[in-house]
């Protein structure tokens, strides 16, 4: 997918301001970011623990890859307002009607083959911290389509408050998991649920990693 360069400059200046809050303002860390391949079709996958998560994982990305877009579906209820609409589509971020949104999921698949897009398993929040399980279709996704699988742990964030100083967290990125063996399995429910429950396990290990972020 083509993007102006005067989208890209927007999109990565837009980063900067939310990464000098995040990680100069604050103290928000980035580990294992060499484990993002540099093109291609890339799915990264990370817990739900903040509305910050929305903003700081494509810090985290942006940072290490100025000057490229990181796509997000997000519920279609963030769209109602024309302003935030058209901000969060100017970031990459794409309306998805609950239950099933056959055009979003095409977009989303389209996206895959040739961008990085950010999704949260869970498909909810969890302010608690606690890892929930992941969403059966998020093994569909990864099965139909077969992007670079990114594991992240985001952890600390669900605690800050807005405006905050000095606060703590981080996200860890893991390397790119393999699925060649359930690849090989029918095109089913049960396939991609193993597929779905890879994916939380190798997101619960970069959390571990990243549990001393309070």
């Amino acid at each position: 997918m083509k993007v102006s360069l005067l989208r890209r400059c927007w999109v990565t200046l837009s980063a900067w301001v939310i990464g000098t809050y995040a990680s100069l303002l604050n103290k928000f860390r980035i580990e294992g970011a060499s484990h993002l391949p540099a093109s291609g079709g890339v799915l990264i996958v990370s817990n739900h623990i903040s509305a910050y998560d929305t903003v700081f994982l494509p810090w985290a990305v942006i940072r290490t890859y100025p000057l490229q877009m990181l796509w997000a579906p997000a519920k279609e209820e963030l769209f109602r307002n024309p302003f935030l609409a058209w901000l969060f589509r100017s970031w990459g971020a794409f309306s998805v009607r609950r239950g099933r949104d056959v055009r979003a999921g095409k977009h989303l698949n389209e996206l895959l083959a040739d961008q990085k897009v950010m999704l949260f398993p869970e498909g909810t929040r969890h302010k608690d911290g606690k890892l929930g399980p992941g969403n059966r279709g998020v093994g569909k996704i990864i099965y139909d389509v077969r992007p670079a699988v990114v594991p992240a742990g985001l952890s600390g964030i669900n605690t800050w408050r807005f405006p905050s100083f000095g606060a703590r967290g981080r996200v860890r990125f893991g390397a790119p998991l393999h699925f060649d063996d359930l690849f090989q399995l029918p095109d089913c429910k049960e396939t991609h649920q193993q597929i779905v429950d890879r994916v939380m396990k190798a997101i619960a290990v970069q959390i571990q990693g990243g549990n001393d972020a309070r």
